[in-house]
């Protein structure tokens, strides 16, 4: 008996194309399901899944301003000053002017927010478990690589994107 070729024909485009969009779909129900999840874990906190995203970009770039956690979180600079204001009035962030350029203002995590960014790290720990339950650590290796290399095939990008 022969041994089966592991390489597989390539598909024709129409159902290459079937396939790309059946997965692209699948993404993106991902991403909102996920996200529902996230929001309500943090709503008895009186938080959503983008304010806890701006504050872990502070949290991860201490002295950040408006613009780079914008860019940092794929949002507007007005979406992040909104997001900034409020987690200031909460207490989880400070904001004051740069030492070198008096003309930008710049964030920074406060010991509240720490707490808080720990709480939802350990809270959001189970959610991911849940998520990837059933795949195995290499299937999400392959996964992760096939991904990067998606997002480099549209952003043009040799590097990964950072978390």
């Amino acid at each position: 008996m022969a041994k089966r070729s592991t390489i597989s024909k390539p598909k024709p485009d129409a159902e290459r194309y079937l396939q790309g969009r059946h997965l692209l779909r699948s993404i993106k129900r991902i991403l909102i399901q996920f996200r529902a999840h996230l929001d309500e874990e943090l709503r008895p906190q009186g938080l959503t899944t983008s304010q806890m995203q701006v504050l872990f970009a502070v949290r991860n770039s201490p002295g950040s301003s408006g613009a780079q956690i914008a860019r940092s979180c794929y949002i507007t600079p007005q979406t992040a000053q909104m997001l900034l204001k409020h987690l200031e009035q909460s207490g989880f962030i400070t904001r004051g002017k740069d030492t070198v350029n008096d003309r930008i203002v710049i964030a920074s995590i406060t010991a509240a927010g720490e707490r808080l960014a720990k709480s939802v790290e350990k809270d959001s720990r189970g959610l991911q478990q849940r998520l990837w339950q059933g795949i195995s650590d290499t299937e999400l290796d392959c996964l992760s690589i096939l991904l990067d290399r998606c997002l480099s095939n549209l952003d043009g990008s040799d590097l990964p994107a950072a978390d």
